[in-house]
């Protein structure tokens, strides 16, 4: 059975990913995000305290924003992450548990596929978004553009070989938003804590994402 859609809102259509960072970093750094125009910011299941830092943050997130958990791939990480507060769940996989869960307490869900079969599941069971993963290793923007062909349908959001240089190629292939990590706030920012740097290369990803749709 089809389950009742969520609807995922995006200023601007790009996913914040942040893995294995420190409390203290991540709440300067969640500030300053959407301080900066992010609008949707994930930490991942798989990050240490990661719970902890949703549940402190969540009351510092602007209007418009959100906040949510990724790396979600079970029933039971989903519970927990519903259970810190976060706003909306990402999963690497695709898991019609983790779905219906988050639909019943409508709680939106980028849910995790690959193949065409995959990305169609995730959409039909009610994902508000198809996180396509990992989308750089079958071609990047290419792989893409030939997913959009016969689901023009459904919104995907390409994670995994997203960068600054090609951002503008996802979109113009057809991806709805984009999600990236290292990529999107640099490197040797989030390695050195660096507040400041990690702000100035969002930013310049921001200015290369096209305006959002209101809802996805």
């Amino acid at each position: 059975m089809v389950q009742e859609r969520i609807a995922l809102s995006l200023a601007v259509p790009l996913v914040g990913i942040l893995r294995g960072v420190d409390a203290v970093f991540f709440a300067e750094l969640l500030e300053a995000s959407f301080a900066a125009g992010l609008q949707a910011l994930e930490v991942t299941m798989n990050t240490r305290g990661a719970e902890s830092m949703v549940a402190a943050g969540r009351p510092r997130v602007r209007p418009g924003g959100m906040l949510g958990m990724g790396t979600v791939r079970s029933l039971a990480e989903a519970e927990r992450a519903v259970a810190a507060g976060a706003m909306f769940l990402v999963t690497p996989n695709l898991d019609r548990q983790v779905i219906e869960y988050a639909a019943a307490r409508s709680i939106p869900v980028v849910a995790g596929a690959l193949t065409p079969t995959e990305v169609y599941t995730a959409w039909s069971a009610g994902a508000a978004m198809v996180k396509v993963f990992p989308c750089g290793a079958l071609g990047g923007p290419r792989y893409i553009r030939e997913l959009a062909g016969p689901f023009d349908q459904i919104p995907l959001l390409p994670v995994g070989g997203v960068t600054l240089d090609n951002v503008r190629d996802y979109f113009s292939s057809g991806a709805a938003a984009v999600g990236a990590g290292k990529e999107l706030f640099g490197a040797d920012a989030l390695q050195e804590k660096d507040v400041a740097g990690a702000v100035r290369n969002l930013k310049r990803f921001l200015a290369a994402c096209p305006p959002g749709q209101d809802a996805v």
